[in-house]
């Protein structure tokens, strides 16, 4: 992780827009992330890796030579996809936001791969379809025994993608149906692309074309459980979002209007299986519920489930409730109510204890093993309200009884009681997020705090005390395994007359250049720190002498090649090379410390500038 962040800050650019990815998941509220080890510890190293290959692409093929193929729009709207992804995943989720902002910005690159690949085939291709995506995937099969769906998923997966964001991907630009039920991850994931690809769409579209698409965005959100505020709270913030990262990568994009004031100029849809209810005036709290999924941003209204086979008592029922301010959903049997159970995510069930397929304890007893269902408050309705039928309902994991028929007054207090409840559950997962986000914010505090006491801050080398605790294990695991281990003592040439001569400030600069020679020629496992003054130290595990000299040398010659400059000065800059190994002599790893410097001494002495091993006596020469 340290490694990645030395090779990240040398990217100015690709640092802010690290942090930038990494404020955007945090939350609302919360201690800003400023620093490259934060961002790193916050997003994880496969998020970072496909941000980087995200960016990289996007710099890279801003044009290109297929003259059909808008480069421009490509980028904007993958970017809106990615941005509204990861809004999305912040409230279903159903993976790592950070990750799934990758999959957003490089779900489309399929498209971008066959323009660059076959730029004039697909130009005219692009000039024949005319916005139609079957048409275009037909003579995309013909022309390259493939589509854009097909390549793009590939290569996500040859980039190392999990198959959960491969199969997504592939579902969305095809536009065929995810083959796993509703309510499964990969089904959830699939929707949340598709919903974010609808979002990029609406923002691109022309304003006499937003009409159709605000439709499309509104079907896609019910499919996920999105009621009109949530859906207007998400598209807002996706519209903010998209032009602060526009801004960030140098992308076109215009400002929009306000997602509530294009729903006042389209049609308000009904969405299949949900009952709409109607607007709740602001002095009606009954079905109103703080909604813990927007992290305390908003209110949204409490969500029943009726399951009854019996029609009529099914409308008395949505009547009631609708007229008492809740958000409805319907179910006849129990194959629908474990589907709506999981798509609709109610607050609570109305669950009549005897069904068509099954009886409504056994449905019950399936829900309560599921994470979703074991958080739903249930009644259950039944006509028979015998001793044996109550416990019967109780064991399956009821929560209370609502005799038949059904007193509207008694139902509508029995949801007010339970309403209480769920009002607590939903207080509780706001803790159980809070300590999360103080975890991980502690966990970012106790990795700088580690990476101050360890580091050297001006070179970024590891420190004395760091080199003291990695030596200490090498050795040991060198002499547990009967493995050569060596040590190079560094340290630069009159370094004090360049102090004295152009200040300190040119000595930082020096000391911060000569580090980067160090290290640019050391070897993979190598460990170079900075324990004072001008003075550096090298292990090398598994070394022998022979090979430490031929390492020792190369390092040296590699400062004394390279152009040290602080301003206008042009400096020429040596180093002197103290080399030891382990062998019968070193006893211990002070032993070989204090061999390399009385090496280093000899190359003083010798005239600087060179490297150099104190000459042991046959008897005693030779590794263990």
């Amino acid at each position: 992780m340290a490694a990645l962040a030395q090779v990240i800050r040398s990217d100015p650019a690709f640092v802010g827009r690290l942090i930038k990815a990494a404020n955007g998941i945090i939350g609302y509220g919360r201690r800003p992330i400023v620093s490259v080890q934060d961002a790193l510890t916050i997003l994880g190293m496969p998020a970072v890796r496909n941000m980087a290959l995200g960016f990289s692409l996007l710099n890279h093929y801003r044009s290109g030579a297929c003259e059909g193929f808008d480069y421009a729009r490509y980028w904007s709207h993958s970017l809106l996809t990615a941005v509204a992804t990861q809004a999305i995943t912040l409230r279903t989720r159903v993976a790592a936001p950070d990750e799934t902002y990758c999959l957003g910005l490089l779900g489309r690159v399929g498209e971008l791969a066959l323009a660059t690949l076959y730029p004039h085939d697909y130009t005219k291709i692009l000039g024949d379809v005319q916005n139609d995506p079957l048409r275009l995937a037909e003579l995309e099969s013909r022309a390259f025994a493939m589509t854009n769906a097909e390549l793009g998923a590939a290569m996500l997966a040859d980039w190392g993608l999990p198959r959960l964001f491969t199969d997504s991907a592939f579902c969305t630009a095809s536009g065929v149906e995810c083959l796993q039920p509703e309510g499964s991850r990969d089904a959830t994931l699939t929707l949340t692309l598709r919903l974010a690809r609808q979002l990029g769409d609406l923002c691109l579209a022309p304003e006499n074309e937003r009409a159709a698409h605000l439709h499309r965005v509104k079907l896609a959100g019910s499919r996920l459980s999105f009621d009109e505020e949530t859906l207007t709270t998400l598209s807002d913030g996706v519209f903010a979002e998209w032009l602060e990262w526009s801004a960030l990568l140098n992308l076109h994009a215009e400002k929009l209007p306000p997602f509530e004031h294009m729903l006042k100029e389209a049609e308000k849809p009904v969405a299949p299986d949900v009952v709409q209810s109607p607007p709740v005036e602001k002095n009606v709290p009954a079905g109103v519920v703080e909604d813990s999924e927007s992290d305390g941003q908003g209110e949204r209204l409490l969500r029943v489930l009726i399951v009854e086979g019996d029609k009529s008592v099914r409308a008395m029922l949505r009547d009631a409730l609708i007229n008492g301010g809740y958000d409805v959903a319907e179910a006849g049997d129990g194959y629908m109510a474990t589907e709506m159970a999981l798509d609709f995510r109610p607050d609570m069930m109305l669950l009549a204890s005897m069904l068509v397929d099954i009886s409504g304890a056994d449905l019950l007893r399936t829900l309560r093993k599921t994470r979703i269902g074991r958080a739903i408050y249930v009644v259950v309705m039944g006509d028979d309200a015998a001793e044996e039928t109550v416990i019967s309902a109780f064991d399956a994991g009821a929560d209370d009884l609502l005799p038949k028929p059904i007193n509207t007054r008694l139902l509508l207090a029995k949801i007010r009681a339970g309403r209480r409840l769920t009002a607590l559950h939903y207080e509780i997962e706001r803790d159980r997020e809070e300590i999360r986000h103080f975890a991980a914010e502690l966990a970012v505090s106790n990795r700088r705090l580690q990476e101050v006491a360890l580091m050297d801050p001006l070179t970024g080398c590891p420190n004395r005390r760091f080199f003291t605790d990695r030596i200490a294990q090498e050795w040991a695991a060198a002499v547990r395994s009967a493995r050569p281990l060596s040590c190079l003592m560094l340290d630069i040439d009159n370094f004090k007359v360049i102090n004295d001569t152009y200040g300190h400030d040119v000595g930082d600069s020096v000391l911060r250049q000569v580090a980067a020679s160090i290290r640019s020629a050391l070897r993979g496992h190598d460990l170079v720190a900075r324990t004072g003054g001008d003075e550096f130290i090298v292990l090398c595990p598994d070394t022998t002498i022979e090979a430490a000299m031929v390492c020792a040398e190369r390092v040296r010659s590699g400062v004394e090649d390279a152009q040290v400059l602080s301003g206008l000065l042009h400096l020429k800059v040596t180093i002197s090379v103290g080399v030891a190994s382990r062998d019968q002599s070193v006893v211990d790893a002070d032993s070989l410390l204090k061999r390399a410097d009385q090496g280093l001494y000899i190359a003083k002495q010798g005239g600087r500038n060179q490297t150099a091993a104190v000459q042991l006596k046959p008897h005693i020469a030779g590794v263990a």
